[in-house]
């Protein structure tokens, strides 16, 4: 490995694909099981490298020097190899100021709690108390020297205005976890999360439930890189490309989640964005037919409609932790809060709505079944619809129509239609 990462496990990480826009070099994963760290460190073999979970502080005994950053903080998690003399730093500490900063959080005098003991939870309390935090507190699962218990936390500290996680709960592919129940905190003003993968965690899609403003660590991650990418070349990187990057992955990373009516197009549309941007074409129901090894009539005949949206849930939640897929929905998906709630963890909800009178009964969608069936339908779901979408797309036209507003929505440029 030339340039690259190391890491216990890297299946989420999106760094390969971030650092492919950032630089021309190439850049590799490579997971190491701790046994395998000193060795690999040892031998040198490499220009330059990124460090992740959980090796941002045992690298250290293995450098010749660290730049001031990574000193103060006491984690790395970038090396750079000059001449066989490794030398650490710490880029973590600009993409997470970066990151606070974009979202609107202000930490001036609040009082912060920090999730986690581990190297990036160092570079949280460096950045808290950069941005003027009255109190930084760190939360462990046991109390340590350094860190208060979360039962301590809950007793003492659910006073909090900031909430700062590190620690890769929530993380894909465990993607249902969260490290707190935030219904406990009165008065929290900010969350952010360093997870990116999925790119809106539990914790985030909490508090934004609470109108609480939140961000996961997708922008840490590429300002970091953007960072690191000015040591491993040893030349400036132009700032800009920090927010291109980040918007070009986002998109790329990002589902397109196809909701509305049966026969609305959402298969025809989910097709042909496939087509024009190469992303995977999935079909919620064709799923549940091939996980049930019978057609959705036949379910809904013989096991009742509960036992379809069971099973419609179970695999929705599998589907749900991809990145940069199409996926069209069963009509009536949007009617469980659990299944938007997992697509929204990866994906953007778009409603194609199309006229009830252009709808059409097939003998496969057991709920519309005649013209009049169809009608009831359309105006019982209508208001979920709106309320779960993330951008309603008229589809009374073309198809391509269509595919064309999907396509400027969710930020693709220059795709002919």
């Amino acid at each position: 490995m030339i340039y690259g990462c190391i890491g216990e496990h890297l299946p989420h990480s999106f760094s390969k694909d971030i650092h492919a826009l950032i630089g021309s070099y190439e850049y590799d994963l490579l997971e190491l099981k701790p046994d395998q760290l000193s060795g690999f460190m040892s031998a040198r073999d490499f220009k330059a490298i990124n460090v992740t979970i959980p090796y941002k502080q045992a690298v250290i005994p293995y450098l010749d020097g660290m730049d001031e950053a990574a000193q103060r903080i006491g984690a790395v998690n970038t090396i750079v190899n000059r001449n066989g003399r490794l030398f650490g730093f710490n880029t973590d500490y600009f993409g997470m100021k970066s990151l606070t900063e974009r979202t609107g959080i202000q930490l001036s005098d609040k009082k912060v709690l920090i999730f986690g003991t581990g190297g990036t939870s160092h570079t949280a309390l460096a950045v808290a108390k950069a941005l003027g935090a009255k109190t930084v507190l760190k939360v462990s699962r046991t109390a340590k020297d350094n860190a208060v218990s979360y039962k301590e936390m809950y007793s003492l500290h659910t006073d909090a205005d900031i909430i700062i996680n590190t620690t890769p709960c929530g993380m894909y592919p465990e993607i249902y976890h969260a490290p707190v129940q935030l219904d406990r905190f009165k008065s929290l003003s900010g969350v952010i999360d360093a997870v990116y993968n999925p790119l809106c965690t539990e914790l985030i899609l909490s508090a934004r439930a609470r109108s609480i403003p939140a961000s996961g660590g997708l922008y840490m991650l590429v300002a970091q890189a953007v960072a690191a990418n000015e040591v491993f070349m040893d030349r400036p990187c132009n700032a800009e490309r920090t927010e291109e990057i980040f918007r070009q992955i986002s998109r790329d990373k990002e589902n397109i989640v196809l909701t509305g009516m049966p026969s609305c197009g959402k298969t025809t549309v989910g097709k042909l964005l496939s087509k024009l941007t190469g992303r995977q074409f999935i079909d919620v129901d064709a799923c549940v037919v091939e996980r049930e090894k019978r057609s959705i009539s036949v379910i809904f005949s013989k096991y009742g409609e509960a036992f379809f949206r069971d099973a419609e849930t179970a695999v929705i939640k599998d589907l749900a932790k991809l990145n940069g897929a199409v996926i069209a929905t069963g009509g009536g998906a949007v009617l469980r809060e659990e299944n938007v709630r997992a697509l929204k963890m990866n994906g953007r909800l778009y409603f194609l709505d199309r006229p009830p009178e252009m709808l059409s009964p097939s003998d496969d969608r057991p709920l519309a079944l005649t013209q009049k069936a169809i009608a009831e339908r359309y105006e019982e779901r209508l208001d979920r619809y709106l309320l779960t979408a993330d951008v309603r797309i008229r589809n009374d036209t073309r198809p391509l129509d269509a595919v064309k507003l999907i396509l400027e929505a969710h930020g693709y440029e220059n795709i002919g239609c």
